[in-house]
């Protein structure tokens, strides 16, 4: 059941929310929140029943680490390390399996020779996602952030169906306090929820799946061995580019909204991250939630930027090479994730090179910081290749193409499945938008949860006004309501919906 479908627009979230309000209404809290686990129990249900004994299982089982945690606790902390890898290592194995199990027995038999068979083990959806949540909260319990866990509040925190299938990846801190102190919804946050969430579909069913159909048609040609020309091969990566850009964002917004509905705030996800005039800046805008859990749970962990700058570049390679491997088991993934960390290698010594011989750069320096925009969107686009292709060769051959290594001939007539002077230019009317429009929280002034750690990051001037709905407003969104129903006829998954 996808957010972007007649079904779960119509017929799941309406009755889901009626009977959720009824409940509130009536002051049967807690068993508005059981309804509410229930339906994002059936929501993953609908996409694989035969995963939801393992959804289940998972809770159950760290649910049972973290109350031997706490118990361990109380006497004098024996055994709580050894707890807490067990619980690592479990969600760890149990994750490692489902998505990298073929990929390292495909690997081993090309490199060594042997011809070990394996079935072919279907990728559970979100698991990526709600072990990520599991473990930072079995870390955050070890580290005297959390002093007792409700089950039923636990369980909604694993669960909540707006973030269950590709995040944001939540802090305890961020939600749970949040269903504690929830009563009636006001209308406030349902009005602002059907905005957010109506913007969101837009984005995805209006513009990302309009422009996905020129990105895929080329990327599909280029793995079948086309060389694409020079424009081709360029309007194909802005392309997805575009696609990815607003496919995410209209999901993250699209989950932001829906958490409204029922009185949460999720943390924002999402930030103009193609504005952004560094590749640091960009991982501070773009999946804010991964970039805070890398970070958070394993950067800092490996030492950070604590042991002199060689360990540092060292860690940050590392973190990210994991980063891109966490996103899909494919040699693509490791090679995008890696691409990345050798940028915020480069950025990071860059920085520091700059600060050694005392250089500053004002803030309205046009020049310097239009150069930086460029550079670092002309590197992400870059890496964005890898992280489509189908395989590294088939993006080795996009790379040339697009530094001119195959050529800078514009034939007349284009050998590519799609006119690229006609790609290009709705590429750059996409990216016009995601340069100088504002984004979906600015014009919501919306901050996210008041623990959370992205907050900083979003927040502004503009932020901290109210938002009125107003008649105008009113008719925008309904156009765009109205326009994004009419494009579900070509309904599509979401693209992190596959990591």
């Amino acid at each position: 059941m996808l957010f972007n479908s007649y079904i779960f627009i119509f017929v799941f979230l309406p009755a889901t929310a009626f009977l959720f309000h009824l409940l509130r209404y009536k002051r049967f809290f807690r068993s508005s929140f059981v309804v509410l686990v229930a339906a994002s129990l059936f929501f993953y249900a609908w996409w694989s029943p035969e995963y939801l004994v393992l959804l289940m299982s998972l809770i159950l089982f760290n649910f049972g680490i973290a109350q031997a945690m706490f118990f361990a606790k109380k006497n004098n902390g024996r055994y709580l390390k050894v707890l807490l890898i067990a619980g690592i290592a479990s969600n760890l194995a149990i994750l490692s399996y489902y998505k990298y199990a073929n990929f390292f027995v495909d690997n081993l038999n090309y490199f060594s020779g042997f011809n070990l068979t394996m079935a072919t083990v279907i990728l559970p959806i979100g698991i990526s996602f709600f072990t990520f949540q599991k473990i930072g909260l079995l870390v955050d319990i070890y580290q005297n952030k959390i002093v007792e866990l409700d089950f039923l509040y636990y369980s909604l925190f694993v669960t909540f169906f707006p973030q269950l299938i590709a995040g944001p990846i939540t802090h305890h801190s961020e939600v749970i306090p949040q269903f504690k102190g929830l009563k009636n919804v006001s209308f406030d946050p349902i009005c602002r929820g059907i905005n957010y969430f109506v913007i969101g579909l837009s984005k995805k069913a209006v513009l990302a799946d309009s422009i996905a159909k020129f990105a895929t048609l080329q990327f599909n040609a280029c793995a079948q061995g086309q060389h694409l020309d020079f424009l081709a091969v360029w309007s194909a990566a802005l392309a997805y580019t575009v696609q990815l850009y607003f496919d995410f964002s209209g999901y993250s917004d699209m989950a932001i909204g829906l958490g409204l509905l029922f009185g949460i705030e999720l943390p924002i996800n999402f930030n103009s991250p193609y504005k952004s005039k560094s590749v640091i800046e960009f991982w501070q805008r773009w999946h804010i939630t991964l970039s805070r859990f890398l970070k958070d749970y394993l950067y800092i962990p490996l030492g950070g930027n604590r042991k002199g700058n060689s360990r540092r570049y060292f860690n940050l390679l590392i973190t990210m090479f994991l980063g891109g491997f966490w996103h899909g088991a494919g040699w693509t993934f490791i090679a995008w994730g890696a691409l990345h960390g050798l940028y915020l290698v480069i950025n990071h010594g860059w920085r520091s090179l700059i600060n050694h011989f005392n250089i500053r750069f004002k803030e309205d320096d046009f020049i310097p910081n239009l150069s930086a925009r460029i550079l670092t969107f002309l590197a992400i686009v870059m890496a964005w290749v890898f992280f489509r292709a189908r395989d590294l060769n088939t993006a080795g051959d996009m790379i040339k193409s697009m530094l001119g290594l195959n050529g800078f001939s514009l034939p007349s007539h284009s050998t590519s499945p799609c006119d690229p002077a006609i790609t290009l230019a709705a590429d750059l009317i996409l990216l016009l938008i995601t340069w100088t429009a504002p984004n979906t929280q600015e014009l919501m002034h919306y901050t996210g949860p008041q623990y959370a750690n992205t907050r900083q990051a979003v927040q502004g001037s503009e932020n901290q006004k109210v938002w009125r709905p107003s008649l105008a407003w009113g008719l925008y969104i309904g156009s765009l309501f109205a326009l994004s129903l009419m494009m579900l006829s070509r309904v599509s998954e979401f693209i992190y919906f596959q990591f």
